[in-house]
């Protein structure tokens, strides 16, 4: 058995904002983990810290990217437990997707209409949950996840565990 780490996220920008006023909800973002270091975040979302609109597959880390740029992220850290072979099969997904991103597009599309209760799909495409929901679907982790995905969702999956609540900058492993 091995634990991966769901990474919620609030960072103040505009979108972030955006996608609160919107969802009503806490946090804005999704990352998954494989370690509990958080050292290798991955997600779907801003390439450039500097700019939202342009997106895609991101390699992301508590002290680079958006989350260095945005110091005062709040997170809430969460862990599951999967098998060996889910944890082999996401670990492959997120392999196969890192070797080709332009491949794979962001889905902001997809985003907005999320925003008004809206599936809008794009193959190869995905906004941050999505792309996590991908992931778990694909390593044929059971979850109860929703058609039209926001990163709260993640917090109702059966076997969730609340590891860390606070500043991102602030995380650290016990």
């Amino acid at each position: 058995m091995k634990r991966i780490y769901l990474i919620l996220t609030y960072s103040g920008t505009i979108l972030s904002r955006i996608i609160k006023i919107y969802t009503r909800d806490e946090f804005a973002h999704v990352s998954i983990s494989l370690d509990e270091e958080l050292n290798q975040m991955y997600s779907f979302g801003r390439l450039n810290p500097y700019n939202p609109f342009i997106g895609g597959f991101v390699h992301e880390g508590i002290n680079i990217g958006t989350f260095k740029r945005f110091r005062k992220t709040q997170t809430a850290v969460y862990s599951i437990m999967i098998s060996d072979e889910q944890y082999k099969k996401i670990k492959e997904t997120i392999k196969l997707i890192r070797e080709c991103p332009i491949a794979y597009k962001f889905n902001i599309i997809g985003l907005f209409g999320a925003g008004f209760n809206i599936r809008i799909h794009m193959r190869h495409s995905f906004y941050c949950a999505e792309f996590v929901k991908y992931l778990l679907e694909k390593a044929r982790v059971k979850n109860n996840l929703p058609e039209i995905i926001k990163p709260e969702d993640f917090k109702r999956l059966d076997n969730i565990r609340l590891e860390y609540k606070g500043s991102l900058c602030e995380y650290s492993v016990k």
